[in-house]
């Protein structure tokens, strides 16, 4: 049963996504360590949910239009605190920093982004 629920939610996923991590690397060359962005997972299946909320304020301004976009992923997938994550689908390439913890359900997991603007 859970095999069948976990393989009907991946056939929803129309992404892959490559996860990077800011990782102290020692060149062997030089020995000199230096902060560096390095791939951990390439490639991998997923799906990107975006949702537009709109809301109207009581401002003499315009709306107020926000977004919420959120990654689904196996379970087994670890996604570290400040990673970059990198998704491709339909044909569009965005970048995002991780801004939530993980909800992992059973069968999937749930991740909150943001657009990516720089790591901390």
């Amino acid at each position: 049963m859970v095999n069948a629920r976990r393989k009907a939610i991946e056939r929803l996923y129309k992404g892959v996504c490559t996860i990077k991590e800011f990782q102290s690397i020692k060149d062997p060359i030089t020995h000199i360590t230096s902060n560096k962005e390095v791939p951990v997972l390439e490639n991998q299946p997923c799906k990107l949910s975006i949702e537009k909320q709109t809301s109207a304020t009581n401002t003499n301004g315009p709306a107020i239009i926000a977004q919420s976009t959120k990654l689904f992923l196996a379970p087994e997938i670890i996604v570290k605190a400040g990673s970059k994550i990198i998704v491709s689908q339909h044909g569009k390439t965005n970048e995002y920093a991780r801004s939530g913890e993980p909800t992992v359900y059973m069968d999937h997991q749930e991740i909150v982004l943001e657009f990516f603007k720089g790591y901390a």
